[in-house]
């Protein structure tokens, strides 16, 4: 295989020494072909029109130092060798006209000569593959030495310095520990997430959307990614959390977009807004799809263009933060209701992690009923920890199907929260153990009988598997229309029922077209019920 170097005339380096003087001198171009180890088959050697002669005194020395050696010429003309711009894009066109045979050829590009942009220039092009080959970088010899100079190659690929990938490695996998919180879990799905996740915490500033169930740790992950993304000099600001459903009306654009004085009744002082707060930091929005659509699109905008204007403001104002929305709902089935813009959803829809429920990653229970008992004795101040027999007893109940698990890791750390305070002396027996399963086992069967019926219910209407593309929440409701209309002879009795206390407020009222109206959002006809 024939070995290529690419390099740029040094207009002055090259230029040293007059007459037979110049082989006194440290030259770096021609340095190159001085090394008995280093064996160049082919020069490409580029510089601009006022260095011919240069280009051609250089090209005969090679020659008497390397006469095996093929110079050729390239005409390269940067307007400006200072100008950033200029000179990268000069070299991307060399690069992608040059005819590279790398099955054939292996290549070296030598950026010791040019000015320290074109250096630069040279060095990005490698790195991203436009120049395929390996850094070749000249020096003068020691003071004490008799050689011609002293060179060093550079192989770009990182993977192939043991001590720098172990050190790559070692930070990649510190950094997905950390967003797991320290816990050791064994969910290989979740875990494939996670490394993912640690890599587009530190490489990207886009936005992220975290979903999942309640209580399944989307707010821990988003206060893990701003304080790693921290760590690693990504961001200055602070984290700015807030949880959507809370906001309404008026407070909704006020909190997130800040207000000025007077815009409306009760703002007796300017406001600056949470994305304001946000400034060189990070913005986290749980639950973002209780948003209005109005904060909704002053959102996108905000994302977009780095700039809002506040509720009551004619000036526009700056932030420039970085999104982590959060949401335990169907968005893009809310999109296409209508009750979410699509818009956004694209916007917010590149980088998108879904949380799994505990039950989906049971055999992580174990590490994080280890972690929640740490935490607890962290808080309590004293060692809190299960004898064996009890630490059996309930890890078998955590595994069985009567462990629904249905607030996910809330329910998990208020179980040990509970235990840890009533085990004496710091020790959870089996008789804690038994009254908690109790517990727990009453709390997720009250639960688990009121959705099993609700589902059941839309079920015998809507057809199998319908409630699950209904938030429980729009189940309840649903159940309780279907119900209520079953024992009513007719739309407007049903009505009366549904409404009692609205339909008071108004000077007429058709309950009628009411429940039709509730019952067509799912497609239900009255007389099917």
């Amino acid at each position: 295989m024939k070995t290529v170097a690419i390099s740029i005339l040094g207009t002055t380096m090259d230029r040293r020494g007059k007459g037979d003087k110049r082989w006194d001198k440290w030259r770096p171009t021609v340095s190159m072909f001085q090394h008995d180890d280093l064996l160049i088959d082919r020069l490409e050697l580029l510089f601009d029109n006022h260095s011919q002669g240069l280009a051609n005194q250089v090209t005969e020395d090679i020659a008497r130092v390397s006469p095996e050696t093929e110079v050729v010429h390239h005409r390269v003309n940067f307007q400006d060798p200072w100008d950033f711009e200029t000179v990268y894009g000069e070299l991307l066109d060399f690069a992608r006209g040059y005819p590279f045979k790398r099955s054939r050829e292996q290549y070296l590009i030598h950026i010791t000569t040019g000015t320290h942009v074109a250096q630069i220039c040279l060095y990005l092009l490698t790195e991203a593959g436009y120049l395929p080959g390996r850094l070749l970088q000249t020096s003068p010899a020691r003071s004490d030495s008799n050689l011609p100079g002293e060179y060093q190659i550079i192989d770009l690929d990182l993977s192939k310095y043991d001590q720098i990938a172990s050190r790559f490695q070692k930070e990649h996998q510190e950094g997905t520990t950390y967003l797991k919180g320290g816990i050791e879990t064994n969910n290989p799905a979740f875990n494939r997430m996670i490394e993912q996740l640690e890599k587009v915490s530190i490489r990207s500033s886009e936005p992220i959307l975290i979903t999942g169930p309640t209580g399944a740790g989307k707010s821990q992950l988003a206060q893990r990614v701003y304080e790693l993304r921290r760590q690693r000099g990504k961001l200055e600001g602070r984290l700015v959390a807030v949880n959507c459903a809370t906001l309404r009306g008026e407070n909704a654009m006020s909190a997130l977009f800040g207000h000025k004085k007077g815009a409306f009744t009760g703002a007796t002082s300017d406001r600056p807004g949470l994305l304001m707060e946000a400034n060189k930091g990070l913005l986290f929005l749980d639950e973002i799809g209780e948003l209005g659509l109005d904060e909704q699109a002053m959102l996108l905008r905000a994302i977009e263009d780095k700039c809002f204007m506040p509720f009551g403001s004619d000036k526009e104002v700056s932030s420039d933060f970085q999104l982590i929305a959060g949401t335990n709902r169907d968005l893009a089935q809310l999109a296409r209701e209508g009750g979410f813009r699509a818009d956004l959803m694209a916007r917010i829809d590149l980088w998108t992690y879904q949380l799994p429920s505990l039950k989906d990653r049971i055999e992580d229970l174990e590490p994080n009923i280890d972690y929640e008992l740490e935490v607890f004795s962290g808080r309590s101040g004293y060692l809190v920890n299960f004898n064996k027999a009890a630490r059996e007893r309930y890890l078998a109940f955590s595994r069985s199907a009567d462990a629904t698990w249905s607030a996910n890791f809330r329910d998990l750390n208020a179980s040990i929260t509970r235990m840890g305070t009533l085990a004496d002396g710091g020790r959870i027996t089996v008789e804690v153990v038994d009254e908690e399963v109790g517990r727990l086992k009453r709390k997720w069967n009250a639960t688990s009988s009121t959705e099993q019926n609700a589902g059941e219910l839309i079920e015998q209407v809507l057809g199998q598997g319908s409630a699950d593309s209904i938030d429980y929440y729009d189940q309840l409701k649903l159940a309780a229309l279907i119900e209520v209309c079953r024992h009513s002879s007719s739309m407007a009795e049903a009505g009366r029922k549904l409404f009692n206390v609205s339909r008071e407020s108004k000077r007429s009222s058709n309950d009628s077209h009411r429940v039709k109206q509730l019952l067509a959002k799912y497609g239900i006809r009255f007389e099917e019920l």
